[in-house]
């Protein structure tokens, strides 16, 4: 596979961008090799600088969900481009965007949308503490609420204990206010909840240390935890929001947070967030009450437009059976492929996202999904780019299918993935 003009662009881009990447996941660090340079999509697939073509199932980190340059959100974004970038004002779209997602999801009454996963997260935090006046903050290890300082922030010495900063440039002061426990255990959320607790943040199914899913009574117990406690119950719902069902992971477990963050999916493909919840605790927020926050490109109409469209065809009756049948048969294959070959691994999925994870135990935490082998992954990830299939340069990243994945584009992953477990 000619890949010159990949090389010869991340050569010029470490001279102007740290590591030559705007995210550190695409520089290919945990796989090896030469990342590969994007020029355009079109449904399934995405072609690079070299004119190589790929089977997508990264899908912009689960955004595009109804295939690249879907024609549908490309029309509506040429008119509404048409009108105008920007405004910085109110817009009648955003109205009609909020509604949609106020209509969708269970757990909100009202939302505000904002630029990205990472500010929705981080804004929600800042109104939980304001909704509460406490301080603390209890996250799940392994789980990533994007790159606000006190969200990266890893586990102490101890199965729970208080949280220390997990990039440079985070004050420990700020990190003190972080408790950081294993996902899936609830007696460890017991031991460390007391009256400062302003909330708990959990993504309902991780997607960040591969797919991981909630074991049973553990959305339950948190959500009894935190009433009980009278804090808040935060689903990080930027991932599963309008993937796993039209009302999110938590239509599909039965368990209603007290804020909703969103962003990927809402956005059609352009960059987006949006935080939701119960009436009286938005209410609490800038211009009607005492929690500050803002931006210019909040609500920002060709994202929204964007994003308009693309909840529109999600609503449709079946789309969600499609994407699940796809998935199914996607990971049947990939099982029986790997079985074949006496590779052993453990997929876990829901709906049209999952991970493959080269273990023969049950992945249920992060310590579990780290035991996953990080050089086998390597080696079938780089087989598999080799015969066209795209997938995350990482290990502990989950792979998504979208609506314009047809069944060729899964019977040919499934013998190029046969050809990549022989090899191991």
């Amino acid at each position: 596979m000619n890949i010159q003009a990949s090389r010869i662009l991340f050569e010029k881009a470490k001279k102007y961008i740290p590591g030559g990447v705007n995210s550190p996941v695409r520089a290919f660090k945990a796989v090896g090799g030469t990342p590969r340079f994007i020029e355009r999509g079109h449904g399934s697939k995405i072609f690079d600088v070299d004119r190589n073509s790929y089977i997508d199932y990264i899908c912009s980190w689960g955004a595009i969900i109804l295939g690249h340059a879907e024609t549908c959100v490309i029309s509506a974004v040429k008119d509404t481009l048409s009108n105008g970038t920007s405004f910085g004002a109110a817009t009648a779209l955003e109205v009609e965007l909020a509604e949609t997602i106020v209509d969708a999801v269970p757990g909100i009454e009202q939302v505000r949308l904002v630029s990205s996963g990472t500010e929705a997260v981080m804004s929600a935090i800042r109104l939980a503490r304001g909704y509460t006046n406490r301080n603390r903050i209890i996250k799940f290890e392994g789980c990533y609420h994007g790159h606000a300082d006190s969200m990266l922030i890893k586990a102490g010495s101890g199965a729970a204990t208080l949280g220390m900063p997990d990039s440079l440039g985070i004050p420990a002061d700020i990190a003190k206010y972080t408790t950081v426990v294993p996902y899936n255990d609830i007696e460890a959320v017991k031991q460390v909840m007391d009256t400062d607790v302003a909330a708990i943040i959990v993504e309902p199914v991780c997607g960040n240390m591969g797919v991981v899913l909630p074991q049973k009574g553990f959305l339950e117990g948190l959500r009894e935890i935190t009433t009980q406690y009278n804090s808040l119950l935060i689903f990080d719902e930027v991932i599963t929001g309008f993937r796993l069902s039209y009302g999110g992971a938590q239509q599909i477990y039965g368990v209603i947070p007290d804020i909703t963050c969103l962003g990927k999916i809402i956005g059609g493909g352009f960059p987006i967030g949006a935080y939701g919840g119960k009436r009286e605790i938005m209410e609490y927020i800038s211009p009607l009450g005492g929690v500050y926050q803002a931006g210019t490109l909040s609500g920002n109409p060709v994202a929204v437009q964007a994003g308009l469209v693309t909840l529109k065809i999600l609503s449709a009756i079946g789309v969600y059976d499609f994407l699940d049948g796809h998935a199914v048969k996607l990971v049947n294959g990939i099982q029986e492929a790997a079985n074949k070959a006496s590779v052993a691994i453990t997929i876990n999925r829901i709906g049209s996202m999952f991970s493959v994870f080269f273990t023969n135990t049950a992945v249920t935490n992060y310590s579990t999904a780290e035991q996953s082998d990080s050089q086998k992954y390597a080696s079938f990830f780089n087989s598999m780019l080799n015969n066209n299939i795209y997938l995350p340069p990482s290990r502990l990243e989950a792979w998504f299918i979208g609506l314009a994945h047809t069944l060729e584009n899964i019977e040919q992953t499934i013998s190029a993935a046969e050809e990549a477990f022989k090899k191991l």
